[in-house]
């Protein structure tokens, strides 16, 4: 029996968003901080409704557009990081990582979920904030969310959710 699988992918121009990271790497070493310009391109298979669509496209690409809204113009900085301290209070944000230390204004930062700010953690909170926006708006959990993000020319990250 053939079996058939669908999906749509979502690319465009303007799903960038630029961004100030750091990230630790073995042995205690802690980049410089720096930017890059990302750009998100997403898949999302499943099977097709009624109307023959897997997803209207219009819903993948607002809900990316939105995410990475969030992200752009941001300090981004991993509160769950086992070394690296973030602590937030009125108007600021520190981080701490071993003698180093970083003061940012709050607004310019955007404190994720995650451990460390790689491009790869960085596709897993876009796909799985992707699949939960689809979930909520259209009703369907997508039984697959591919993301790719790019931080420069032929340097990509790709993060494959199953359900």
């Amino acid at each position: 029996m053939k079996m058939t699988e669908f999906n749509i992918r979502i690319a465009n121009d303007d799903l960038v968003f630029c961004a100030a990271h750091f990230i630790t790497l073995e042995g205690g070493v802690c980049e410089r901080l720096h930017g890059h310009t990302y750009r998100v391109a997403a898949e999302v298979f499943g099977p097709l409704d009624d109307c023959q669509c897997v997803v209207d496209f219009l819903v993948v690409r607002n809900a990316l557009k939105s995410i990475v809204a969030e992200l752009d113009h941001r300090v981004l900085l991993p509160v769950q990081h086992t070394a690296v301290r973030v602590s937030s209070q009125p108007g600021e944000v520190a981080v701490t990582f071993a003698d180093r230390r970083w003061m940012f204004p709050e607004d310019d930062c955007l404190l994720l979920p995650i451990a460390n700010t790689t491009t790869e953690s960085l596709a897993q909170y876009v796909g799985e904030h992707l699949a939960a926006a689809i979930q909520l708006s259209s009703g369907v959990l997508p039984s697959r969310v591919r993301i790719e993000i790019s931080e420069g020319t032929g340097c990509a990250a790709i993060c494959d959710l199953r359900r």
